[in-house]
């Protein structure tokens, strides 16, 4: 059963950083494509960064600069570094892995940027 698992999230301060994890439970995992996304109270769910099986990352304009997304092969893990939070990345923020018609999401970890 393939699996997604997120961690890291929680409740931090304007400027503050997180990390971000997710762990994998996927066979051939180097071939996938890995992203993060997020989904903010009413709003529709959006794409945060990417990272191909070749090793390019994609970012949205919103965190260029401020977020590092990562992986690790072997151990079948992605990694979203943020920096310089601000309280409109408030958010769920969900892994991905997209392999040809292969989709999968994880459960989400929330992420809360508040004073």
């Amino acid at each position: 059963q393939v699996q997604l698992v997120e961690s890291g999230g929680g409740l931090v301060q304007p400027g503050g950083s997180l990390r971000l994890s997710c762990a994998a439970s996927l066979s051939a995992f180097s071939l996938y494509s890995v992203g993060w996304y997020r989904q903010a109270p009413g709003k529709q769910r959006e794409l945060v960064a990417q990272i191909s099986n070749g090793g390019i990352r994609n970012y949205a304009d919103f965190v260029k600069g401020r977020f590092t997304i990562s992986r690790d092969k072997d151990e079948k893990m992605v990694y979203l570094q943020m920096n310089s939070l601000k309280p409109e990345d408030t958010a769920v923020y969900y892994c991905n892995a997209q392999f040809i018609w292969n989709d999968y999401w994880g459960q989400g970890t929330q992420v809360t940027v508040s004073s």
